[in-house]
């Protein structure tokens, strides 16, 4: 199956104590079966799980990714656990276990969080610290990334000279994303909300960057999303957190030897996936499936990416 739109709730799969609430590309929301709420925003708690989905230029491919689930979930909650400064939607203790481990459901264990439902903001907070992807084609152009003026002469998969926030407005569900400056932030949800969204943004990234650095990566690029505690108003980190999934890592070594562009920025994502997709299919009609050879490569690269960073 290919959809441009999230999966068919038959997609997700029953789980006791649960209530299935809502699937996206790639992961399936739960709330408590008890919970009277009507949706996800009005829950009290939430069970995200992550699904082995692939998705590439807004279609769910077939087949999935082994594993795919669990590794994203693992990377995510390392993460978390790294950036233990910064409020997040986890339940309290979930990586401890206790009674937020006890509440997930064995078939999906190891690939969900717990979380506390906030008040998301319609905010994707892009960070950027190398100029790549679409960054490079806009600065190809007009010598601008996002709008954002930067040096002349720069090329293909350099290191900007400071991380760029460059936002974007979550478009509701079957619209695309777009791109949107930082004033466009400030009329959607207030100066002060704006404000802290990029510094704290800013300031995860750079935390990041050192440690994945230290681990012989680059993280050239991410995005966070953010919401208000709906108890203390407090700005917290939710969804995932620099998985391969939500992030641009290369090879530090493999970057800093030069080369074509392809071998520099070998990405551990999916870019295995949208490349072969580039070449067998037009984008017009239903996606061929994915070969086994290119299913079994990009299992590979996430695998190795959470192997290099936890090591």
């Amino acid at each position: 199956m290919t959809t441009d739109t999230p999966p068919p709730a038959s997609a997700a799969p029953e789980l006791e104590g649960w209530r299935h609430a809502y699937s996206g590309k790639v992961r399936d929301l739960y709330v408590p079966a008890n919970d009277p709420a009507t949706d996800v925003a009005s829950a009290g708690r939430l069970l995200v799980v992550a699904s082995d989905r692939v998705s590439a230029f807004d279609h769910v491919l077939e087949p999935g990714i082994p594993g795919k689930g669990e590794l994203l979930t693992t990377l995510s909650l390392w993460w978390f656990d790294r950036l233990s400064a910064v409020p997040n939607h986890l339940v309290p203790d979930h990586s401890l276990g206790d009674d937020a481990r006890s509440a997930i459901p064995a078939a999906v264990a190891g690939r969900a969080m717990l979380c506390k439902t906030l008040d998301m903001y319609p905010i994707e907070c892009v960070v950027r610290g190398y100029l790549t992807g679409s960054g490079w084609k806009e600065y190809q152009q007009s010598q601008t990334v996002c709008g954002i003026r930067l040096p002349a002469g720069l090329a293909n998969g350099d290191r900007l000279p400071e991380p760029l926030y460059t936002p974007a407005w979550k478009a509701p569900m079957g619209e695309h994303d777009e791109n949107i400056s930082f004033e466009r932030t400030v009329e959607l949800v207030g100066a002060e909300a704006a404000e802290a969204l990029r510094d704290l943004s800013l300031s995860i990234f750079r935390t990041a960057t050192d440690i994945a650095e230290a681990a012989g990566v680059i993280l050239a690029d991410t995005k966070f999303e953010f919401g208000a505690d709906r108890a203390t108003g407090e700005l917290t980190l939710a969804d995932e957190v620099l998985t391969s999934d939500s992030s641009r890592y290369w090879d530090a070594e493999t970057w800093r030897a030069g080369g074509t562009p392809e071998e520099r920025m070998a990405s551990f994502d999916k870019q295995i996936v949208r490349d072969w997709l580039s070449t067998h299919w037009d984008g017009t009609g239903t996606p061929p499936e994915l070969p086994a050879d290119i299913v079994e490569r990009t299992a590979a690269r996430y695998r190795e990416l959470l192997e290099r960073l936890t090591a």
